[in-house]
């Protein structure tokens, strides 16, 4: 209903792609918000065009073709104000796919079960050939391995034909050691590996086993569904060997790496909050302040006023107290900066200024919104310098603050790209007029590069499971679509 209400909606097109009966793969989803960005498109519009791309594979085009059926008659059901073809329309489907699904699992005993999962595969061998058959004539970098899967699935229909027809008296382990050293000696190498790795030959064990009771639907189509899904590799933000990451990539990852994968590797469009634009807007004011070394109170909110214009805010009511609220905090900005430099406490020498280093085979990249070179009495010694990160959010304590990346990560950055030796860090919650520095030693260097490191890892290896929690989960933007949020 979200989607046929606002077809900008990404995130419900997202979960209607992905969900029966279309269950669109994940790196067909991903080549379509791409099409979808590169030609700035909704993503319903996007489908219309990724159809006719030579990029997407005809299974694909043909899940695509079959949402974009079911939707032009949800919206024609919706514009004729009839309720009932709008959910014959929109519930039909999945319900007769569901319905379809839980008629073929029931209490069955072993033998009925391996019966019914022989009857399964030998429908998704047939299926896959199709598929398979389907991309011989395209030119494809991936054919030999499209093909090593359909000779493993028509060899694990061979195993368990075996198995239905094994002697009286003889268990499934014994049958499945068996058959599987005779199936092994006939593959080639890549053919062996899928083999080996396929989950059929443990669902089979389950299903066999006394006592077992009823099989485990979910297993069952894992095991028979088809598999050689291609790797979502050529989406991640690849820089040589390892991966382009930020401070904000790495704390999305380690607060839930589904949400990194939804916002950066399949890269799902979502629109901006209100508050999410005025705080934008707050930041860039500040940041053209400085470009422009501009020094007077007018001049910083003459480039309020001139952001507020062109961030095309509006002139009701909230509108109004947010840009009184900006003002405000933007008068005790000034004279905070202005005072600062007047008492000799610190003195800013850099603002938004980048860094760029490696760390192992990644690249880190970002930008730290001011530098400040504190005040230096006794004159002995390095110089020290403090980091410093606006924010527009509610502030938090140095308790809080004591697990913080971010601004650790700065540390390190200043080190290895600035050779800024001695440096301290805080944020700045501008609204507030606040200034809470990030305790000293929390995170020491060491630590850093492992946090680093660990979370590379893992995005390499497309480790993308939800990590559900309820700060996370209450302000994620990708709710529609994950699956942990309906638990």
């Amino acid at each position: 209903m979200r989607l046929l209400a606002d077809p900008q909606d990404a995130a419900a097109v997202v979960r209607a792609l992905a969900r029966p009966p279309i269950e669109l793969r994940q790196v067909d989803l991903a080549r379509v918000i791409q099409v979808a960005r590169r030609r700035k498109l909704d993503l319903v519009s996007a489908l219309n065009v990724s159809i006719e791309s030579p990029q997407v594979p005809p299974e694909a085009r043909e899940r695509i073709q079959r949402f974009l059926e079911l939707h032009r008659a949800a919206a024609g059901a919706l514009d004729a104000a009839r309720p009932d073809l709008l959910a014959r329309a929109v519930l039909g489907a999945e319900g007769e796919d569901r319905e379809e699904d839980r008629s073929k699992i029931g209490q069955q005993d072993s033998a009925k079960e391996l019966w019914e999962t022989l009857r399964m595969l030998r429908e998704e061998v047939i299926e896959g050939a199709m598929r398979i058959g389907g991309r011989l004539g395209e030119l494809r970098l991936d054919t030999q391995l499209d093909i090593s899967h359909g000779v493993v699935r028509y060899l694990e229909l061979l195993k368990l034909t075996a198995l239905v027809q094994r002697p009286q008296g003889q268990s499934v382990a014994d049958t499945l050691a068996d058959v599987n050293a005779r199936l092994l000696t006939a593959t080639t190498a890549l053919q062996r590996e899928i083999l080996l790795t396929s989950p059929l030959d443990e669902t089979l064990l389950v299903a066999g086993a006394d006592g077992a009771g009823e099989h485990d639907e979910q297993a069952r189509a894992q095991a028979i569904a088809p598999r050689g899904e291609p790797s979502l590799g050529p989406f991640l933000p690849r820089k040589g060997i390892g991966l382009a990451l930020s401070a904000s990539d790495i704390e999305t990852y380690r607060s839930c790496p589904l949400r990194y994968k939804f916002a950066r590797v399949l890269r799902i469009p979502t629109g901006q909050t209100l508050h999410q634009r005025f705080g934008i807007a707050v930041h860039q004011v500040l940041e053209r302040y400085h470009s422009e070394r501009s020094e007077t109170l007018a001049q910083l909110l003459d480039l309020l006023d001139a952001g507020w214009r062109r961030g095309g805010f509006g002139d009701s009511a909230q509108e109004r107290r947010l840009r009184e609220k900006a003002r405000v905090a933007l008068r005790s900005y000034h004279a905070r900066l202005h005072s600062q430099e007047a008492g000799q406490e610190a003195e800013p020498v850099w603002f938004e200024r980048p860094f760029s280093f490696r760390l192992g085979p990644h690249h880190l990249r970002g930008r730290v919104d001011r530098v400040d070179r504190l005040s230096n009495e006794t004159g002995e010694g390095e110089e020290e310098y403090e980091l410093i990160d606006y924010k527009t959010s509610r502030p938090k304590t140095s308790t809080q603050l004591k697990d913080d990346i971010q601004l650790s990560l700065y540390a390190l950055a200043a080190r290895e790209a600035w050779q800024l030796e001695s440096s301290r860090q805080a944020y700045y919650y501008v609204l507030d007029d606040r200034k809470v520095p990030v305790p000293e030693g929390e995170k020491d260097v060491t630590s850093v590069k492992d946090i680093v490191l660990e979370v590379g890892e893992g995005i390499l290896a497309q480790k993308f499971e939800p990590t559900p929690s309820r700060a996370a989960c209450s302000i994620c933007d990708y709710r529609i679509v994950c699956p942990a949020a309906e638990k």
